[in-house]
């Protein structure tokens, strides 16, 4: 019997892809081993449902031939999967925002169904690399040491939370090669910018009179110091977009900047600023 990966994320069959990644960023966070109560056993069982699942093409085989229920597999088949043999079949696909991954379809098939007849692969080596914000979105080249190896290990731009990277064969060695070195990602919060996709999320604080008469404003972006400019009666909770200040994607374009504008009320006035308030009244504003 195949796992049941769905149930492993606690999610429906029909889930949509946020809520695959908000279900693995959620248990990850939950049974890493890093932290007292994390599982080693059960963050791998997590990771492997949510590489499955995160992936078009490996959620379309593991829907059609590995849920517990399909019957499309006959373990008593040669080869291992319809009489066909799987061993040796690789093959490269393409992750969220450009990131390569590759994966043996032999390894796969063999996991998922319990054919593993020849000879398996070292054990796989995981490591864990922190991340800033900014560098997560711009990505960069990391060196880490593996088994005395210095590796660069290049993460793309825009890698999300608790994703992983596949380097082959640069695990431990086994009957028929090395594992892999899978090198998971663990991005530091940011006190002001968020993501939401390819778009970067921030709030900026506006003086009452700043958002009624309009201002030109220097912010501190990612990309260093910009001007932005606060059209006058800018309204609370508004939503002030600088194109191209994002995260960039696998082509190098970039999503944009959104900027949400939070107007603060004064709390006390003076008998001056009462008074000027009392004209803006009797005018009608």
């Amino acid at each position: 019997m195949s796992k049941d990966y769905y149930k492993t994320l606690g999610i429906e069959k029909g889930a949509s892809k946020d809520e695959i990644k908000k279900a693995f960023r959620k248990l990850a966070h939950e049974h890493h081993p890093d932290k007292n109560s994390g599982q080693d056993a059960k963050f791998k069982e997590i990771n492997e449902a949510y590489t499955v699942l995160s992936d078009d093409n490996k959620r379309q085989q593991y829907d059609t031939f590995g849920s517990a229920d399909s019957g499309g597999f006959n373990p008593n088949q040669g080869g291992g999967f319809g009489g066909f043999d799987f061993s040796g079949f690789s093959r490269q696909y393409q992750g969220q925002n450009g990131q390569s991954f590759e994966f043996d379809l032999g390894d796969i098939f063999g996991e998922f169904f319990g054919g593993g007849r020849r000879p398996k692969k070292g054990a796989n080596i995981s490591v864990d690399i922190q991340l800033s914000f900014k560098e997560s979105v711009f990505g960069l080249q990391k060196e880490i040491n593996v088994n005395k190896e210095k590796l660069i290990v290049t993460i793309p731009p825009g890698i999300e939370n608790g994703q992983g990277l596949r380097i082959p064969g640069k695990g431990e060695a086994g009957p028929a090669g090395k594992g892999d070195l899978i090198v998971r990602i663990w991005v530091e919060d940011h006190p002001v910018f968020r993501k939401e996709g390819y778009n970067l999320i921030m709030e900026l604080q506006l003086k009452l009179t700043t958002a009624l008469l309009g201002a030109n404003l220097d912010i501190d972006t990612l990309d260093g110091r910009i001007e932005v400019k606060i059209p006058q009666g800018t309204t609370h909770n508004e939503i002030l977009r600088i194109k191209q200040k994002g995260v960039p994607d696998e082509r190098g374009r970039r999503g944009d900047l959104l900027i949400v504008t939070k107007v603060n009320m004064p709390k006390k006035l003076s008998k001056e600023a009462q008074k000027i308030i009392e004209q803006l009244k009797n005018e009608g504003i």
